[in-house]
């Protein structure tokens, strides 16, 4: 299978045993569980890197690895990627298929972002950066359809969203609690908070 349209000089197409990740990663039963259940196979498909792609290398990312997860069923538990990318000691862009379907996912500053359930010859990212530091943060704002500016660096991105994603959420159980609350002046103090948090995230959506 030839993932994502890459050259042939990336393709490497090598199955990684499952037992040799729960090694590497110290994976408790619980999880290996999870794997086992959810996950068919794993294959390293491309190696993304100075040698491999005419880009150089970044400050921070010397390579980044495609790996395919094979699964059982269409969707993966998020522990499951986040224990499988630290036992690889590069950034990793996960495609997960299942069927005719697949996935992009990809982590950044501890936060993973991925895409939605498309058809696997649908899967369209751009490869593109002066530097594989450059390369990583656009397939990540590629992946994050949207959520991460293109201001600053893709740390300074991932906390705004995690910002604003928290807002969202306390902005909606806001919105809930001023309908039920029957005191006037309860009503009014909510409706404050409610402006105060709304105007904070007018400012970072822009």
């Amino acid at each position: 299978m030839t993932m994502l349209g890459l050259p042939l000089s990336t393709e490497v197409n090598q199955r990684i045993p499952k037992e040799k990740l729960y090694a590497e990663a110290s994976m408790p039963a619980q999880l290996r569980g999870i794997i086992k259940e959810q996950v068919e196979a794993v294959i390293w498909r491309n190696k993304l890197a100075a040698g491999t792609v005419g880009i150089a290398a970044g400050e921070s990312v010397e390579e980044i690895q495609v790996f395919e997860l094979c699964l059982r069923r269409r969707g993966l538990d998020g522990k499951a990627l986040a224990t499988i990318a630290a036992a690889i000691p590069y950034k990793i862009l996960f495609v997960l298929t299942f069927g005719d379907e697949a996935q992009a996912w990809m982590e950044a500053a501890g936060t993973f972002y991925g895409t939605d359930w498309l058809p696997a010859d649908g899967l369209a990212l751009r490869f593109e950066g002066l530097d594989l530091d450059a390369l990583y943060e656009s397939l990540v704002r590629q992946i994050a359809g949207g959520r991460l500016s293109t201001e600053g660096d893709i740390g300074e991105a991932v906390q705004r969203d995690r910002r604003r994603r928290e807002l969202e959420r306390e902005i909606a159980a806001l919105e809930k609690k001023v309908l039920r609350e029957k005191q006037f002046n309860r009503q009014v103090e909510v409706s404050g908070k409610l402006r105060k948090l709304r105007g904070e995230l007018e400012g970072i959506n822009g």
